[in-house]
């Protein structure tokens, strides 16, 4: 399998000012392409540290992708770079020329030696079009070695990756001797998942076979990855995992949300849903209205965030928030059936919550949240306890709220992260 190596070039990604959201992509599209990405540098905009990071990798990788530091200031010094290792010459490069001219002029902006230095490369290179900035990419090969160098801004970096490298890299690699497959999962904590519902899969797992285990704020992906022709081996791993933990499953592909599978069930089950938010303040509306189509199922909601709101639009008795307050069982079971009497849908559900940092008490503290549900067929609340991050506190409501719909909608037994629910 052929082996890459990555560098990203830039102090503002070593300071934090920029998050290198570059690393992960490139890495996406190689391991597609059958290359095994095994390093990545981040090195500061500084000549001893950008040729030690090059002389490295080329020494230990097949492809090197370098990025950043192809920009028009004294800081970006990565050109000058390869020009001290390779020991070539700077050219001109005149399509790229002419076309960083004709965008200047067409924007009425000056033409200065910085933009026209943008078109200089090594004469050693083979010049990758970038149609969208003025940077072009560049593609050396040297003893059996590539070195990749495209522009920091990934816009411009995909742009060149996916119609100039990937097809280049393509041919060198042949047909790609790696598979991977996804499980995304949600409603189970990483640790339960893996020694109480999976168990053990050492049987599943030979040279060749990973299953990598990737947690997120709100879920789980699993990665099952295999190599040399492996694929059937794989797909016992997986259909070992989908026996043992497929109600947690709620999708087979790595881009796709819980909203999106959220919104496709309802419209498959001509089910319409309606949100009463307190807490999460409009959080899980704006997550289903994300999703293109959910005009076809998603009602309207109505954000109660002030008690007057819940009382006057979604008729909870003044009665029930001084006996139990708007944080309670009883509170969270009145919004959700409300919601959707009011705005006639088949579904109704509800968070109130204590968001934080400040406002919990011994009894609820910061973190409380209780969500409610209503159809024609179950009504009920839940208690669930999050964290002291405000944040947080609303996307993981949002999230394991989505769930609980999911499940409704499926006929799964029991509630996401084995949340006990409270009848009406």
């Amino acid at each position: 399998m052929m082996l890459a190596h990555q560098i990203s070039v830039g102090n503002e990604l070593l300071l934090g000012d920029t998050v290198n959201t570059n690393a992960s992509w490139i890495s996406q599209r190689l391991s597609e392409h059958g290359i095994r990405c095994v390093h990545v540098a981040t090195v500061p905009d500084d000549k001893p540290a950008i040729l030690a990071a090059i002389g490295f990798s080329l020494r230990e990788a097949d492809v090197t992708i370098l990025t950043g530091g192809l920009g028009p200031t004294h800081d970006d010094i990565t050109k000058t770079c390869l020009l001290e290792y390779f020991n070539v010459k700077m050219v001109s490069h005149e399509p790229t020329l002419d076309r960083i001219r004709r965008m200047f002029e067409a924007r009425g902006i000056p033409f200065s030696p910085s933009n026209t230095a943008q078109a200089d490369v090594p004469q050693n290179c083979d010049v990758l079009f970038n149609s969208q900035g003025t940077a072009p990419g560049m593609w050396f090969s040297e003893q059996g070695k590539v070195l990749i160098v495209l522009p920091g801004v990934p816009r411009e970096m995909k742009h060149l990756m996916t119609d100039e490298v990937l097809p280049r890299l393509r041919a060198l690699v042949g047909a790609s001797t790696l598979h991977k497959q996804y499980l995304q999962l949600t409603g189970i904590g990483e640790s339960t998942l893996s020694d109480l519902v999976i168990g053990d899969v050492s049987s599943f797992l030979k040279p060749g076979i990973e299953l990598a285990y990737l947690p997120h704020p709100h879920g789980i992906s699993l990665r099952i990855t295999s190599y040399n022709g492996l694929a059937e081996d794989a797909a016992r791993l997986k259909t070992h995992i989908l026996s043992t933990a497929g109600q947690y499953v709620f999708s087979e592909l790595p881009d796709i949300d819980l909203e999106q599978v959220v919104v496709e069930l309802a419209s498959e089950r001509h089910t319409s849903i309606a949100t009463a938010e307190s807490c999460t303040g409009g959080w899980i509306s704006n997550l289903i209205t994300n999703v293109p189509g959910s005009s076809a199922v998603f009602k309207g909601s109505i954000v109660a965030y002030d008690n007057s709101v819940k009382q006057s639009l979604l008729d909870v008795p003044e009665s029930v928030l001084m006996e139990h307050g708007a944080v309670s069982k009883q509170v969270a079971l009145i919004l959700a059936k409300s919601v959707a009497m009011k705005l006639g849908a088949d579904i109704g559900i509800s968070t109130t919550g204590i968001a934080g940092p400040s406002g919990g008490t011994e009894t609820k503290p910061v973190g409380l949240v209780w969500i409610g549900f209503w159809s024609h067929d179950a009504h009920f609340a839940v208690q669930a306890r999050f964290f002291r991050d405000r944040i947080l506190n609303k996307e993981r409501s949002a999230k394991v709220t989505l769930e609980i719909v999911r499940r409704q909608l499926l006929g799964i037994p029991g509630m996401p992260f084995d949340l006990k629910p409270e009848s009406a």
